[in-house]
């Protein structure tokens, strides 16, 4: 074991506390990180990312046996009218009393952790039934295939890793919430999990190829790069104390983009909403501390589109990088909670910067009124992203589906001033690269300014 490793096991056996804390609340507070990362859990009014749209769920799930495009958190199958929510309770229909909005919070907690759980039931499952299907055939064409079933046993330890990993994820999240704890909700029996929640954490994996692979440096490199490169071209250290610049990620996922930023020695915070992202964002930005020390087997469930059948098998390790590395003095956090509900202070941010976000609304001027509300004069607002409405076609939700040019308008009409535009971004997400089908956006990217003279 690395002497690193070491430290950290034997900080684990001593009970220390981790890094990443969630508090329960409804307004934001930054939370100061020393190591890691500092996560507050906040903002009780939460709806389900929903969409009525083709692919899997939000973390871009690309579904290959249904040769349909890639969505991301919380979209539905085409057709469907209802997706259940991912995120944090939703409590805003009803005003509830104390003991009945926390038996809501604890069962909504016990189902997320329950799909983690149920995973390799599920995926097992899954693999079953391709053997029975296999075996239908004549025995002369099963002859033609004598490296199918041994294929399917691969797959099976692989998905045993992936429940191994997951386990590991759900038995350190009990105890996320500093002012909340939720000892034994975890450990209850296995119950079956509905196919959306088993498809959110099937894009979850995903996600950390995305995030904290070397596989996802590609996808990275066009979507984040260009966000950081803008960041550091307005708050050059030459010109800012840089720990005195204030930069807010919404839509943080596993927090990759918001650590890099910390990284350069911002002050920045991530905000999510998505439980199955949460979780696994606790997991690596606090459990793990040795660079690929961690591996999963993201691309099993893609049975079609396969070039070989060992594409199906590869696994990616993670994280690429250390995320106690943050240099001494990093001022790097991350709540927990709907966007809109819990950044409300005005005039608080030097920098939002937003990727693959803004198409979650509901109503995206909710969104772009929130951002020039909390947004400093003379503030910056970065956006990189398609417009992919979350809640279109499904049944019962608001959504308001703008185009660029609608929102380009209605920007330009709150005050902001553009300073920087580009139509024509192209880039992926959780791409598998090795399949014989890929989606790519064409992305807009833009940085507007809040005026100095606004109030």
């Amino acid at each position: 074991m690395k002497p690193e490793a070491r430290r950290h096991a034997r900080k684990k056996a001593r009970g220390g506390r981790a890094a990443v804390r969630f508090r329960r609340r409804r307004k934001a507070a930054e939370m100061s990180v020393p190591t890691a990362c500092a996560l507050s859990r906040q903002g009780q009014q939460e709806t389900p990312r929903g969409k009525a749209m083709r692919g899997d769920s939000r973390e871009s799930e690309e579904d290959e046996e249904q040769a349909e495009p890639p969505r991301r958190d919380g979209e539905a199958a085409a057709g469907n009218t209802w997706c259940e929510p991912d995120s944090l309770p939703q409590l805003a229909t009803t005003k509830l009393d104390g003991k009945e909005e926390e038996k809501q919070e604890r069962e909504h907690f016990r189902r997320i952790i329950n799909a983690f759980r149920y995973y390799g039931i599920n995926m097992h499952e899954r693999v079953t039934r391709a053997e029975r299907q296999f075996r239908t055939l004549p025995a002369l064409q099963q002859k033609l295939l004598p490296q199918f079933l041994p294929h399917l046993d691969k797959i099976r330890k692989c998905v045993d890793h992936n429940q191994g990993i997951l386990q590991s994820i759900v038995n350190d999240c009990t105890r996320m919430f500093e002012n909340r704890e939720y000892d034994g909700d975890g450990n209850g029996k296995i119950t079956p999990a509905s196919t959306f929640d088993m498809d959110k954490l099937k894009s979850t994996l995903k996600q950390f190829v995305r995030d904290w692979s070397e596989t996802g440096k590609p996808e990275r490199d066009s979507c984040y790069q260009p966000i950081i490169n803008e960041i550091v071209k307005n708050f050059p250290k030459d010109r800012w104390d840089l720990s005195k610049v204030n930069v807010l990620v919404p839509g943080a996922g596993l927090g990759r983009l918001a650590w890099e930023i910390a990284m350069l020695g911002y002050t920045c915070q991530g905000n999510e909403w998505s439980l199955f992202m949460l979780f696994s964002s606790n997991f690596v930005l606090n459990r793990c501390c040795e660079t690929n020390s961690c591996k999963l087997y993201p691309w099993i469930h893609q049975f079609s589109n396969n070039k070989r059948s060992a594409d199906q098998i590869q696994p990616i390790y993670f994280p690429d990088v250390d995320p106690h590395s943050l240099p001494p003095g990093a001022n790097f956090s991350m709540t927990a909670g709907d966007f809109r509900e819990i950044y409300s202070e005005s005039n608080i941010w030097d920098c939002i910067a937003t990727c693959f976000f803004i198409d979650t609304a509901h109503n995206v001027i909710d969104y772009i009124d929130t951002i020039w509300k909390i947004l400093k004069p003379g503030g910056i607002w970065i956006n990189l992203g398609p417009l992919l409405y979350h809640f279109e076609n499904l049944a019962n939700e608001l959504s308001i589906e703008l185009s660029y040019e609608d929102i380009k308008n209605v920007i330009l009409q709150y005050g902001f001033h553009i300073e920087m535009e580009n139509e024509s971004v192209l880039t992926t997400y959780t791409v598998n690269e090795l399949s014989m089908m890929k989606y790519y956006y064409e992305c807009v990217m833009f940085v507007v300014r809040k005026p100095e003279s606004s109030i």
